[in-house]
Order: structure tokens, then sequence, then C-alpha cells
């Protein structure tokens, strides 16, 4: 699944309130306008993006088409950002390592100006 359509499907205050709407039941786009303060067209475009990004499936009853939220693709967003969260962790996790030693090594050889550019160094090229 396509992660920067479901950021930005999710990016609009509008849609995260049609996804909030449909995460209670299923609703057609006359539902939805009748709910939310604005038209039954600017839902069907919202309801449009939503579907490109593949966060809802329509579906055709008799005249009408309900909507119903597929969260899938918010996992894969979420999977994404726990990675990115993985690495700042990992790269985090290093600069406090590498802190420790060099107030360790301020301590007994006055290097302590040292920190600044390897803290930097490691957030720069993460090593």
């Amino acid at each position: 699944m396509d992660v920067d359509a479901v950021f930005a499907a999710l990016a609009d205050p509008t849609r995260r309130a049609v996804i909030g709407r449909l995460a209670r039941e299923p609703a057609s786009a006359s539902r939805l306008a009748d709910e939310l303060p604005i038209s039954r067209q600017a839902i069907a475009k919202h309801l449009a993006a939503l579907d490109r990004a593949g966060l809802v499936a329509a579906r055709r009853e008799g005249r009408e088409t309900r909507y119903t939220l597929d969260p899938a693709p918010m996992g894969d967003a979420m999977a994404w950002m726990a990675g990115v969260g993985a690495q700042w962790d990992e790269r985090l996790g290093r600069l406090a390592r590498r802190a420790a030693v060099d107030a360790r090594r301020s301590r007994t050889d006055g290097a302590g100006n040292r920190l600044a550019s390897s803290a930097a160094r490691l957030l720069v090229d993460g090593k």
C-alpha cells in the first residue's frame, strides 16, 4: 500500500472525521453529509480521496452506495512509523552511549568539548 497516500488522506481533519464515523458503522455519502457540517458533494470528494488511499471500500446496496472503513492501510502506515521510530531509538541509544564515554573522558583528560562534535556527527552520519 502507498503510505504517502494514507498520510495525505489522514492529513485532512474532515477525512479523519469521516474515518471516525465509519469506524462505528458503514454509511452512505448522504448519511455522512447529514451528520457532518459539509455538503454531500464535499463528502463525495473526501470519500474519493479515502478510497484512493485504500481506507474505505464502497458497496452498492440497491440505489445507495455504502462506505465501510478498511483500516489495513493504517496498519501499513503504523508499521512504517514504527520502523522510523526504531531507527531513531537506535541512534539516540548510540548518542547516549557516546555521551557517557565522552563524559568519562572529559573528567580525566579535559576533552569535554568533544561531546558536541561527536554528538553532532552521530546524529548527522548515524555513526
